[in-house]
């Protein structure tokens, strides 16, 4: 009976299957299917037999469960970092960029500042990766709740649905803005009156910063980014437009569009995130990458503060992307920057992330310079003028 068995066994075998298929049980649900259709050919129903009471009875239940789903959003526990619509009121648009929209408002009589995130809700067709976002958004957005340092902007709390939410007309005899998607996400973060790096560095780009003010925004940015780094985020597009001053010009990290937790696997982080100019070779390659992407952005952060300029004003951005990963492309240093400060840039804008140093060690390099002797780049206008760049070049 045995040798019977194995003999009929080894003239046919099993199919093979795959590891991922077993896990999730798809050969099973496969052999099942092909089962219950083979059978269902050869089924007959006698009419007669049917109990239309029972079936009105399950299709009450589906309905029912169907139902709950659909309103179980407004039923589940409020998170912590959830805000109250209802305590927020928002005044007027202060920019839109490519994945949302900022208004300037109010919330429990405090400014702020509120992103409207659009992932383009409206599409049918990508309901699987808006549930994506929606989901890492949630995620990230319960580290964002816990963050709390002077040179990272305070995040107040978040929405996942914007459909109480009332948006300003662009002109004052226009009704209320109905185009938002009811299932937009909403950031609410604290408003700096002091405007962006970017807009500091443009005022100045004749006269330039005084060389104690470039080391000042320096530490404050490089403590930002050393606490991000420390709770295991990386911002990922650092750069002086996503840079906030306050009223005493005292710099504070913000848009953490982009950012994200750091993963275990350096392999789970790949892709062209950031912005052209500031982003890390291995990130323009599309390579495995960590939070020294931030360290080679804090680099061109650097150059930039010092010399109030754009890196790479004449080159478009695949010339750009091209020079930077195969020659080697980075900011040219005026010949008038102190050596300590110059040093910090290449070491930060190094081509092998293993060799750029870690955000605290570079904190306290920037802590060891001494500013009492001056240092800033000089002015083109005056006669001991810097000359390194020719023609200026604002941001």
């Amino acid at each position: 009976m045995d040798s019977r068995t194995n003999e009929e066994a080894e003239e046919n075998p099993k199919p093979e299957v795959s590891e991922s298929l077993l896990k999730s049980g798809g050969e099973k649900d496969k052999l099942g299917e092909n089962n219950r259709s083979a059978s269902s050919k050869d089924m007959l129903f006698r009419a007669d037999k049917i109990d239309l009471k029972s079936l009105d009875v399950h299709l009450e239940k589906h309905l029912s469960r169907a139902w709950s789903r659909s309103v179980e959003p407004n039923n589940r526990p409020k998170e912590p970092w959830e805000i109250d619509l209802a305590k927020l009121e928002i005044r007027y648009l202060i920019a839109r960029g490519t994945y949302g929209t900022v208004y300037r408002g109010t919330y429990d009589d405090q400014d702020v500042a509120v992103k409207l995130l659009d992932w383009g809700e409206d599409d049918m067709a990508a309901t699987t990766a808006l549930a994506a976002l929606r989901a890492s958004f949630k995620q990230e957005v319960a580290v964002w709740h816990k963050l709390d340092h002077p040179n990272v902007t305070r995040f107040v709390g978040a929405s996942m649905g914007t459909s109480d939410l009332k948006i300003p007309a662009k002109n004052s005899t226009d009704g209320p803005n109905e185009q938002l998607p009811s299932k937009a996400c909403c950031v609410v973060v604290e408003f700096l009156t002091g405007g962006t790096l970017k807009g500091l560095l443009y005022k100045n780009r004749r006269k330039k910063l005084p060389y104690k003010v470039v080391i000042q925004l320096a530490l404050d940015l490089s403590r930002g980014l050393s606490y991000l780094h420390s709770k295991k985020i990386v911002h990922r597009d650092v750069k002086a437009e996503n840079m906030l001053l306050d009223a005493n010009r005292n710099l504070k990290i913000a848009d953490f569009g982009v950012a994200r937790v750091e993963a275990q696997n350096p392999k789970d982080m790949t892709g062209e995130t950031g912005t052209l100019g500031y982003m890390a070779p291995e990130v323009l390659e599309g390579k495995p990458y960590n939070r020294k992407c931030d360290v080679y952005s804090f680099g061109v952060c650097l150059w930039e503060t010092y010399c109030c300029d754009l890196p790479y004003p004449f080159l478009s951005f695949a010339e750009i992307s091209s020079a930077v990963v195969r020659h080697n492309l980075r900011p040219e240093i005026p010949r008038c920057c102190p050596s300590a400060l110059a040093t910090i840039m290449r070491k930060c804008w190094d081509a092998n992330p293993d060799k750029r140093p870690e955000m605290d060690e570079v904190v306290k390099l920037l802590e060891a310079i001494d500013t009492s002797k001056g240092g800033g780049m000089i002015p083109e206008d005056q006669a001991a003028g810097c000359f390194c760049f020719g023609p200026i070049r604002g941001p």
